[in-house]
């Protein structure tokens, strides 16, 4: 018998203060689904970004906490990648809340902006360059 099909639910980071975090990612447009105390003594916020099914989890563990640990930015996590269909607002939306634009690149029609949230992770949108509207041509004047 085949195993049931993996469904990836949610995604829970480590976070240094609850409130700072969930400040920036409700800037960029996350919304808050559920908080709570675990039974051991973490916290965890629940954040969805409207249209998408995927949860981000942010959890923080207090010291003394069997789940504590010193936290440190390193290079276990790489980035989360979000896809946007308008990546223009989204540059200004980042500028307007005063997020970082930490890298910027375009390749092969396809534009991608970092940032990074209050604990060093870094957050990658991406979407397609779309053409400048085409303006019709002046006709040269000739010299009077």
């Amino acid at each position: 018998m085949p195993p049931s099909p993996l469904r990836w639910t949610y995604t829970g980071i480590r976070v240094r203060d609850v409130g700072r975090s969930v400040r920036f990612y409700k800037k960029i447009g996350f919304r808050e689904v559920g908080r709570g105390k675990m039974d051991h003594g973490g916290v965890y916020v629940g954040l969805v970004f409207p249209g998408s099914a995927h949860e981000l989890e942010l959890n923080y563990y207090p010291r003394g906490n069997p789940f504590y640990s010193p936290y440190r930015t390193g290079s276990e996590f790489d980035h989360f990648g979000f896809d946007v269909d308008d990546i223009e607002a989204w540059v200004r939306r980042l500028r307007r809340g005063h997020l970082p634009i930490l890298a910027d690149w375009t390749e092969r029609g396809f534009r991608l902006v970092f940032t990074r949230d209050p604990d060093g992770n870094w957050l990658e949108v991406g979407g397609k360059v779309r053409a400048p509207p085409s303006r019709p041509r002046a006709k040269p004047r000739r010299p009077s």
